[in-house]
Parts: C-alpha cells; sequence; structure tokens
C-alpha cells in the first residue's frame, strides 16, 4: 500500500531501550509499513527534522469508567501523549450492574474516586446491565485514545450478592462460582483483567468500606483460576505485608496469572515497600509474574480555594461559605474583616481532614510545577523566614493567581523529602509505570500527566540526583507497559505494529500547572493540566493532536482481548 502517511527525518526512539536513530516512519492506514531513509512520499507528511519520535504511551492505571461513556477525549491523558488506556482498576466500575442498584455503585465511586454524585448521575447512560452489555456500549464509541477495560471486583460482588455483597459478607460457595463464571465471561468478551481493591481509603463518601476490602483468598482464587486470560490488578494497604502478599502469592501461583500491586512508600514505614519488592523478586525468580505499580511523583493532595480541598476547610467561617461559586467566594475570601475571622478560628475535623495542615509538608506548586521542593520551600519554612502563622502565609498563596493557586501536598513517596526512593522503584525491573489515575480525583490532584513527567523530570530537568536516559523512559511507557496487559501490537516501533506514535520536542518540553475546568456533565469541575513540547500525537495511523489542539480525528476504539 502507498503511505498514507510519514514521518521524515526524526530521532526514533523505539521503545526497546535501545539507542536513538534518525529515519523515516511510513504509515498506510493503521499500521507502520515501513522503516529506514528516503522512504517513498506519502499522501501526508510531517518534518520531524529535530525531534523525537516515540511509541504512543500506555496508561495501565486509569479511571476514565465514566467519562468514557460521555466522552470522545481522555483528557488529560491524550494530551499528554497516551495512547491506550486501561480503566476498571482498583476493583470499581460500572458493570455488571443491575438497573436497581445503580445508586449503590454511584455512591461508591463518588467516595473512591472523588467523582461527584451529581456528575456520575447526569452522565452515566446506563445502557447496559451485563460486563458484556458494558464492552458493546463503549465499542459503539469513537474516542482520541484506544480504550481496554478490566472486571471490577466491587461491582461484582454487588451484582451477585446484593446488599451483603456491599456490607462485605462472605462469599458462599455459590456466590464465588457465579462472580468466577461473570468474570471469566468479561474476559471473553474482551476485559484484559480483574481487578480488586483491600485498602481502608477506599469508601463511600459516608464512611462504609468498599465491599471487597476483606475479600478471601478462596474468593480471589477462584475468580482469577476462571479467568484463562489477562491479569489481576490488586490495591492494598500491606498493614500486614507478609500475610498479604502471601495470599497474593498464593492467587498467582493457583491461577497462572500475572499479578500487578500498587506499590508506594508510605511515611509512616518507609521501608516497607524494600520488604515488598524483596518478596515480589522472590516470586519471579519461581517463576511467577508479579509486578509492583508505581508513580514516577509522589501521590499528593492538591489544595486551593477552587479544588475541592484547602486548609481551611474545617474552619467555621469557610464552611459557611463553602456551597458559594467561586467568584462569590472569592470575594468573601478578599475581605480583611472575613479572613480575621478564618484565621481566628480552630479546624474542625478528624485526623485525615486534618492532613491539609501539614504545614512542614505543604508548597507551593507553581507554574511549571515543582514535585521535588525542598523542605525550605514549605509552608512552615516560609512563615518562619517571615515571623509569620502557616496559616497566614498559605491564605496568601492561595489568593494569588486570581485565588487559582495551589498548594501541594504530598503524600507517599516522599518521606525523605525528596524522590530517591521513586528512583529506585522505577529503576527495578519488577515494577512499571502507572497509577496515574486519570479520571479520577478529579477536585484534588491530577496525576496523569506522570508519562510527561518521567520524560521531563527523570531525563532532563532532576537537579536532586540521578537520572535515566530517554531510551529507558520512552520503554517503560511504553513497550513494558503494553506487554505488561497483552497488547503486543504496540509500544514498539516496527514494521506491521500498530501506528501509534508520538512525535515530540524534547527542548520544548515542559509541564504547565493544574487548572480547574468546569466541562463535566451538570457543570462539574475537574483538575486538568497540560504539557507543552508535544508536536503530535497518533493513534491508529490518524493525527488527532498537532502541537496540543485537537485536529477532529477520533481513531481510538475499544481494545478487545490481547493482541498478538
Amino acid at each position: 500500500m502507498s503511505p498514507s502517511l510519514v514521518i521524515r527525518n526524526g530521532t526514533i526512539v523505539d521503545g526497546s531501550g535501545n539507542e536513538p536513530y534518525v529515519a523515516d516512519i511510513a504509515i498506510a492506514g493503521t499500521t507502520i509499513t515501513a522503516i529506514g531513509l528516503n522512504l517513498p512520499r506519502g499522501a501526508q507528511e510531517i518534518d520531524a527534522t529535530g525531534k523525537l519520535v516515540t511509541p504512543g504511551f500506555i496508561d495501565v492505571h486509569t479511571h476514565y469508567d465514566a467519562q468514557v461513556t460521555w466522552s470522545p477525549r481522555l483528557s488529560p491523558s491524550s494530551w499528554n501523549g497516551v495512547t491506550t488506556v486501561l480503566l476498571g482498576n482498583c476493583g470499581v466500575g460500572f458493570a455488571p450492574c443491575h438497573p436497581d442498584q445503580r445508586d449503590m455503585l454511584v455512591k461508591l465511586m463518588e467516595g473512591v474516586e472523588d467523582i461527584p454524585e451529581v456528575v456520575l448521575t447526569e452522565g452515566l447512560p446506563w445502557n447496559w446491565e451485563t460486563f458484556p452489555d458494558f464492552m458493546d456500549a463503549l465499542a459503539a464509541n469513537q474516542y482520541d485514545t484506544d480504550i481496554a477495560t478490566q472486571v471490577p471486583h466491587a461491582a461484582l460482588r454487588v451484582y451477585v450478592m446484593g446488599q451483603r455483597g456491599a456490607d462485605r459478607g462472605i462469599a458462599t460457595a455459590d456466590d464465588r462460582a457465579k462472580m468466577a463464571a461473570l468474570t471469566a465471561e468479561g474476559i471473553e468478551a474482551g476485559a484484559l483483567g480483574f481487578s480488586t481493591s483491600r485498602t481502608l481509603n477506599h469508601r463511600t463518601l459516608d464512611g462504609k468500606h468498599i465491599p471487597t476490602l476483606r475479600a478471601e483468598e478462596i474468593e480471589l482464587s477462584e475468580i482469577a483460576q476462571a479467568m484463562g486470560a489477562g491479569w489481576v490488578q490488586i490495591v492494598s494497604d500491606f498493614d500486614d505485608p507478609e500475610a498479604e502478599f502471601t495470599l497474593f502469592r498464593h492467587v498467582a501461583e493457583q491461577s497462572g496469572r500475572p499479578v500487578t500491586l500498587t506499590l508506594l512508600q508510605s511515611d509512616t514505614h518507609p521501608d516497607g515497600w524494600r520488604l515488598l519488592m524483596d518478596r515480589i523478586e522472590e516470586a519471579n525468580a519461581a517463576g511467577l509474574r508479579i509486578t509492583g505499580q508505581v508513580r514516577s511523583r509522589p501521590t499528593s493532595v492538591l489544595l486551593g480555594f477552587e479544588l475541592s480541598q484547602n486548609p481551611f476547610m474545617g474552619r467555621p467561617s469557610y464552611k459557611e461559605i463553602a456551597h458559594l461559586p467561586f467568584p462569590e467566594r472569592l470575594a468573601r475570601l478578599r475581605d480583611p474583616a472575613f479572613r480575621a475571622r478564618v484565621l481566628g478560628e480552630e479546624f474542625q475535623g478528624g485526623k485525615r481532614a486534618r492532613r491539609v495542615m501539614r504545614w512542614e509538608r505543604m508548597f507551593p506548586l507553581g507554574d511549571p510545577p515543582n514535585y521535588e521542593p525542598t523542605p525550605d520551600q514549605s509552608v512552615a519554612a516560609i512563615a518562619a523566614r517571615e515571623n509569620r502563622t502557616p496559616d497566614d502565609v498559605a491564605y496568601d498563596i492561595l489568593l494569588e493567581n486570581e485565588g487559582k493557586a495551589i498548594l501541594y501536598l504530598p503524600t507517599t513517596n516522599y518521606a525523605a523529602g525528596n524522590l530517591d526512593v521513586v528512583r529506585d522503584m522505577i529503576a527495578h525491573p519488577d515494577t512499571l509505570i502507572g497509577l496515574g489515575d486519570g479520571g479520577a480525583h478529579v477536585g484534588i490532584m491530577c496525576d496523569a500527566t506522570a508519562t510527561s513527567y518521567t520524560l521531563t523530570h527523570w531525563t532532563r530537568d532532576r537537579a536532586r540526583g540521578g537520572l535515566f536516559s530517554v531510551p529507558f523512559a520512552i520503554k517503560r511507557l511504553t513497550l513494558d507497559n503494553a506487554a505488561a496487559i497483552g497488547l503486543h501490537d504496540r509500544g514498539l516501533l516496527k514494521p506491521g505494529k500498530k501506528a501509534d506514535i508520538n512525535i515530540l520536542d524534547y527542548d520544548r518540553l515542559v509541564l504547565r500547572g493544574p487548572q480547574m475546568v468546569y466541562d463535566l456533565p451538570a457543570g462539574g469541575k475537574r483538575l486538568v493540566q497540560r504539557t507543552e513540547g508535544f508536536d503530535a500525537t497518533i493513534v491508529s495511523g490518524a493525527i488527532v493532536y498537532r502541537n496540543g489542539e485537537p485536529t477532529g480525528a477520533l481513531p481510538g476504539r475499544l481494545v478487545r482481548g490481547a493482541q498478538s
């Protein structure tokens, strides 16, 4: 076939980890047909001289389960070079679902993933009941990225067990058999895995724990054994790391399925992740396939007057205005008398809510944002230098930029006040870069740009420690993730592979600060973030973004099952 698109003279970083080289890439339809010098002209051409040409990024941990039902654009991931997203993580999703249980799943997703109930209630079309129905509904849509799914354990439990499942009741043999059969049905329909959650952090807004929290080993094992394909994705607190990991190892042994575990450093047990990494190494040496899924920066809470949380949200006077539209709320916050009232009050709230006053771990985020600040840049340090109270300093910072300034509060991966631990995590051969959570926590975080950050911070900009090579970072974002979820048709620039490609102006790559937009159903708000320097993003041979702007092309489709 004659080339439909030729990318000329780019510096190709092909996803293999090998050294870059200069060549042309020819594409016919959805497929790369040739890589070499002086290739024949294409119907369309892009001059990539001096630019990096890479595979499209594969994001294995997103929560776009709702967004894919009402939007063709998977932003902010698709703005940041991602060409395939995997949703349905952490055991939460919307299928299967009996019609009379919809409210139950909405409330669960609202609490676990911080997506307002009104957004979900107005936005979800609910043109499905079973998981295959859900897949068919998604297959009818067009997107700016490819999408792939997993069968969520919480939805399964509620569908099969009703209120008993929601209340974390013990699954009977019949319950387990039905959940296993439904999971197998989902895999047959094209899901790439099964996901579950065992963390106390996942609960509804009224404090109820996720239905899967204490599911027994036999339940997980029987479900995994029924799968036949795909991986098992798990998030856990690892309060008893030896016992918990042993359970997951048994699931892998009994089912033969790969298992991937969320791996983070906590402040209370800063070396706990290393114990888990040792156990993962031992399991892989024994012939199993277990990976730790890691972030390329800290898990963080973003705080601001326009955001869902801020350091003053627990003070009585602020609660009085919290419901106001942002312009009215900002006007009150700027009033000197109101400010004095707020600063004179005590914070009312529990231990978890009071984390928004950890002044020594709170930093101005800035634009471009700084995700590895030094202790002297904290709100507490600024207050000490200026002989002021930390809350007075925080109030002033949050009024900057027309009240849209953001404070950054890292909650994991930052026990030592730097990202050395994250570098160790990324470097380990038994880890995958994920956990961006695109589509979730929309009012308090925006980590879908962790793909771009892996390039900007970890190959070029970091000033506080070691860097990685560009070929290594690209391999981690592309081939490694594609192989882990069985999508062997992408993640590598090679003739015969799918034409999912990024063209990057590497020297100009820069993350911008997160911004709040109001484009969700019912006028709901969400944080989004862009990265400058993406010259083009190509999905299935079609250019979907040029210089950050959409072209109108929507070639993305639902991926059904692993690809050869």
